[in-house]
C-alpha cells in the first residue's frame, strides 16, 4: 500500500483515511471494507457487530471517571460514490484510490476522493485506537450503502446500544452544526422501446454534453448546476423543430444522487443532411453555453461522426417521448424553507438517464424536509410517466431528521465550539439526506448532531479534503467527547 499521507497525518486520522482509501468500497461492494473494519476492531481489542447487510458497530467502554456519563454514537458510512473523469481508467471494482496532497487538500487523481463519508470512518478509527483519550462509553456505527438509498442504517438493530447522544460525522462545512436534514426518495420511469431499421443513406452523429460542474444532488443542488441530461434534452427538442433525426442511444449521469455531468446521445440523420444537422446543433450549442457563461463556464457540446455500425433507431414515437421526458421533468429547487432562510425544502434530480434490457430509465432522486411535498413530487413523476405509456416505480424512502427544539447536546456543541473556536458556529439545517432520520426513529428520544471538516465538490472527481480543516475538527470531536460528563 502507497503511504502518501504519512507527511500530513495526524493523530493517525490519515493512516486510517489511507488504509481504507486502498479498498474499494463504492455502494453494494461492501464486504472488503466492512471486514477491514472487523480487522481493526479485533486487533485492538474493541467489542464489535457485524450485521448481515455488513454494518459495522465497535464499543469501546467509557474511560475512568466517566462511568457514568450518558454514552455517546459516532457514526458515519464506509461507502462512497465514484465518478471518475472520462480520461480516468480506474476501476473501482478492484483499485484502490490514488491520492494527492495539493496544497491544503487531499484528493485522488481523476476519481471522487471518497472523504464523504472515509473521514468519519478515519475519525473513528484514530479515537478508538488512543487509549489516552478521555471520553463516555463510545458506540461507534459506520453503515454500508448509505449513497444508494441507506440500506444500512435501515437494517441495522440498534438494541445493543445505550446511547443517549449521537454525534453523525457525514458534513462538510466546518463551524456549522447541523440539526435538521431532508427526506427523500428514488423514484424510476422506465419507457419501453420499439425499434426501426436504420436506412442505407443514414448516418450517425454522437453528440456530446461535457465539462458541467455536477455535484452533490441535495447539498448542491441550489448552486444553479446545470443537469447534463436536461441540457442534452433541450438541444434534442430544438434540434427537432426544424431537423428531422432518430435517437440510437442516450445515457447520461451514473448516480441518483450525483447532478450528471456529462450526457450522450447517438442520433441517426440523412447523409445528406448531417452537415447541415452539426451546424445546426452547434448554433443551439452556442446560445446554451452563452446563457451559462457564469455558472457553468466549461460547458462543452461536441458533434461528431460516429463510427460504430448503427443498424437501428429507437422508433419515432419512443425519440418524441424521450425527449418530452427530458425537458418536462422537474428538476433543481422545488421550494425553500420558510423557516429557515436559504435552505432548500425540496427538490429533484434526474440523476441516470440509461437503456437497459430494450427500455429507457429515468431515475430521480427527490428530496424534502415535509414528507407530503416529497410524495407530491414523486406522484407528479409518477403522473408524467403514464402520459408517456412509462411504467413508474417508487423505491429507496428515507424520512427527514426533524429539528429539536430543546437539545442539550446542540448547546453542548456551541459552547464547547465558542472555547476552541473563540467565535459562534452555525446552527442549521441541510437539504441532503443523513442517516440521523432513520436512527433518531429506531432511537427514540436520542439527541443528535451532525458535524465534518471542509471538503468541496464531493460525488465528483474534483472532490477535495482540507487537511487543516481536519485535524482542527478532529481536535473539535475529542473536546465535546471529554465535555461529555
Amino acid at each position: 500500500m502507497s503511504n502518501v499521507l504519512a507527511e500530513i497525518d495526524y493523530k493517525n486520522i490519515f493512516k486510517y483515511f489511507e488504509e481504507i482509501s486502498a479498498i474499494p468500497r463504492g455502494s453494494g461492494n461492501m464486504q472488503a471494507i466492512s471486514d477491514y473494519l472487523v480487522s481493526f476492531a479485533k486487533e485492538h481489542n474493541i467489542e464489535y457487530i457485524q450485521d448481515d447487510v455488513l454494518n459495522v458497530v465497535m464499543i469501546k467502554e467509557a474511560t475512568s471517571g466517566y462511568e457514568d456519563a450518558p454514552a455517546v454514537i459516532l457514526q458515519g458510512h464506509m461507502d462512497m460514490v465514484c465518478e471518475k473523469e472520462s480520461w480516468c481508467s480506474h476501476d473501482f471494482e478492484k483499485d484502490g484510490l490514488e491520492l494527492v496532497i495539493d496544497g491544503d487538500y487531499v484528493r485522488a487523481n481523476g476519481t471522487t476522493l471518497g472523504a464523504d463519508n472515509g473521514i468519519a470512518v478515519a475519525y473513528a478509527l484514530a479515537i478508538l485506537s488512543d487509549d489516552t483519550l478521555k471520553h463516555p462509553r463510545l458506540e461507534v456505527i459506520i453503515t454500508t450503502d448509505e449513497e444508494t438509498g441507506m440500506d444500512g442504517v435501515i437494517g441495522l438493530d440498534t438494541t445493543p446500544l445505550k446511547a443517549k447522544y449521537m454525534l453523525n460525522l457525514d458534513s462538510e462545512d466546518e463551524g456549522v452544526i447541523l440539526c435538521s436534514s431532508a427526506g427523500g426518495l428514488n423514484g424510476t420511469v422506465t419507457l419501453p422501446l420499439q425499434y426501426e431499421n436504420v436506412a442505407d443513406e443514414g448516418q450517425a452523429l454522437l453528440v456530446a454534453v461535457t465539462g458541467l460542474q455536477g455535484g452533490h444532488s441535495g447539498a448542491e443542488i441550489h448552486k444553479n448546476r446545470t443537469n447534463a441530461n436536461i441540457m442534452l434534452g433541450r438541444i434534442l427538442m430544438q434540434l427537432g423543430k426544424t431537423k428531422e433525426f432518430a435517437l440510437a442511444d442516450i445515457h447520461g449521469g451514473n448516480k441518483h444522487n450525483a447532478i450528471p455531468r456529462e450526457a450522450v446521445a447517438t442520433i441517426v440523420v440523412p447523409s445528406s443532411l448531417a452537415n447541415d444537422v452539426i451546424t445546426t446543433i452547434d448554433a443551439i450549442a452556442k446560445d446554451i453555453t452563452y446563457e451559462l457563461v457564469t455558472s457553468e463556464p466549461n460547458a462543452k457540446v461536441e458533434v461528431s461522426a460516429c463510427d460504430n455500425q448503427v443498424d437501428k433507431t429507437f422508433s419515432k414515437d419512443c425519440t418524441d417521448k424521450i425527449v418530452y421526458m427530458l425537458v418536462t421533468a422537474p428538476y433543481g429547487v422545488l421550494t425553500m424553507s420558510s423557516d429557515i432562510e436559504g435552505l432548500v425544502e425540496s427538490s429533484v434530480n434526474m440523476g441516470i438517464l440509461r437503456v437497459v434490457n430494450d427500455t429507457m430509465e429515468f431515475n430521480f432522486s427527490a428530496r424534502s424536509s415535509l414528507n407530503s411535498y416529497k410524495h407530491y413530487v414523486s406522484d407528479k413523476l409518477e403522473l408524467l410517466a403514464k402520459s408517456i405509456g412509462a411504467s413508474y416505480v417508487m423505491d429507496g424512502e428515507y424520512p427527514a431528521w426533524e429539528y429539536k427544539k430543546e437539545s442539550g447536546f446542540r448547546e453542548l456543541l456551541i459552547d464547547v465550539f465558542k472555547k476552541q473556536y473563540n467565535r459562534e458556529p452555525v446552527v442549521t439545517a441541510i437539504h441532503a439526506g443523513l442517516e440521523c432520520g432513520i436512527i433518531s426513529e429506531k432511537m427514540e428520544g436520542i439527541d443528535i448532531v451532525s458535524i465534518g471538516p471542509d471538503m468541496a465538490d464531493i460525488h465528483t472527481p474534483k472532490e477535495r479534503l482540507s487537511i487543516s480543516s481536519t485535524k482542527r475538527l478532529y481536535e473539535y470531536v475529542v473536546a465535546v467527547l471529554e465535555a461529555i460528563k
